[in-house]
């Protein structure tokens, strides 16, 4: 994939606005003062596959919501100034997954999405929420993209 480019795709069945993930990823790395020539890949897969991944990158049994593959380690510029030219790297998302989440938080398919690729793009950013402090600032910031991405669109 040439640099600069949002490569977005649905290798499932789920009906996902793949436009709207687009548009999506526009905003939130508009907002984070990432480089416009940064490459981003986002795909949804089955369970199957998010299984063997998961397994093998993580060492964890079964399929999961969401995994981030980092490339260039891009991280979150500081305020004002534009991060470096680069791979940020892949989101990999396993809709059959979801269905419980959702119910949890009262998400549509649609908004558990976007809500995971924009958890995904903060891991590809370097934050994580290993710690309470590292929690609190991630999450604080996926809301703060969230709202203003749903303010916007």
């Amino acid at each position: 994939m040439p640099i600069g480019q949002r490569e977005i795709s649905n290798e499932t069945l789920a009906q996902i606005d793949l436009g709207a993930i687009d548009s999506l990823l526009e905003h939130h790395l508009r907002h984070l003062h990432i480089h416009p020539d940064a490459t981003i890949s986002v795909t949804f897969i089955d369970s199957e596959r998010m299984s063997t991944l998961h397994e093998d990158w993580m060492q964890e049994p079964g399929p999961t919501d969401v995994l981030s593959f980092p490339i260039d380690e891009i991280s979150l510029p500081s305020d004002g100034e534009m991060s470096e030219q680069g791979i940020l790297g892949d989101i990999v998302i396993c809709p059959d997954f979801l269905p419980p989440q959702m119910q949890e938080s009262g998400r549509s398919l649609q908004q558990e999405s976007e809500f995971l690729v924009t958890h995904g793009v903060l891991h590809l950013l370097g934050l994580d929420h290993q710690d309470p402090d590292a929690y609190a600032y991630m999450f604080e910031l996926q809301d703060q993209l969230l709202d203003c991405w749903k303010g916007q669109s």
